[in-house]
């Protein structure tokens, strides 16, 4: 894959094998791409192809057990502070708060908690008034919200999402699409999302990873550079998109 100045993240040829009891299990085969700064990837395939391995291993969570993984032009080791990951399961604490939950990440990192930055943050998700309830006051997509707003207080220049929106209803997953893509726009971090969604895909991702395979690896790239503008999910354009997409997955499902 040809380098480029702008890239941040760059993926060169990872493979992936975990050694089990009943012997090796590769989950990942010469997978490439790259990401420049600002940009969003979404990668959307079936179970089972790796997606959410390929995540791990850029959140520094996993290593490769072949090729590597450049972060800013330094091989990847290890979680590093710039890059906060956001699960499907919520992860937070039930015993804290809303306020405490999005602080955890400052406090253990020993820095000063701007409270004023907060209470900013969670306007922009809608949730400012939600901050003395515990986890089991809130509704699903509240909680995932005060999940982004942990990962987003940290400041990260790259925000790893890993199914975010897959345990909630659909209306709802179409708001919290709206947040994150409006919360990029004033942001301007890099951002790289794994779903089964297509629409949610398209939405979000400025290029389009289909993914496929068993061990999987990256079969096709869809240029969608509208994604996450204002309008884009009602236009011609966004449809056609999520037709190429589904044409390709059909093939590889």
């Amino acid at each position: 894959m040809a380098r480029s100045s702008h890239e941040f993240l760059r993926c060169e040829n990872l493979e992936k094998t975990y050694f089990t009891e009943s012997g090796p299990l590769t989950a990942l085969t010469g997978v490439s791409l790259s990401l420049k700064e600002q940009e969003t990837i979404s990668i959307v395939g079936p179970s089972g192809c790796g997606k959410s391995t390929l995540l791990f291993i850029m959140a520094g969570l996993e290593k490769p057990t072949g090729g590597n993984i450049i972060f800013r032009g330094i091989p990847l080791e290890r979680a590093h502070k710039e890059i906060a990951l956001v699960l499907q399961d919520y992860g937070l604490f039930p015993w804290k708060t809303v306020q405490k939950n999005i602080e955890l990440g400052i406090r253990i990192r020993r820095d000063p908690v701007d409270r004023q930055m907060i209470a900013n943050l969670l306007g922009e998700l809608g949730i400012s008034e939600k901050t003395e309830l515990y986890p089991q006051q809130l509704s699903g997509g509240q909680r995932q919200r005060v999940a982004l707003a942990r990962a987003l207080v940290l400041n990260p220049s790259l925000l790893l999402l890993d199914e975010p929106f897959a345990s909630v209803d659909a209306m709802t997953r179409e708001r919290l699409q709206d947040i994150v893509g409006a919360t990029w726009r004033s942001r301007h971090f890099g951002m790289v999302m794994v779903t089964h969604n297509i629409q949610e895909a398209v939405g979000l991702g400025k290029k389009v990873l289909v993914m496929g395979g068993n061990p999987g690896s990256i079969l096709m790239c869809v240029d969608n550079p509208r994604a996450c503008e204002e309008g884009y999910r009602v236009s011609d354009e966004f449809y056609d998109t999520c037709r190429t997409v589904r044409n390709e997955l059909e093939q590889v499902s």
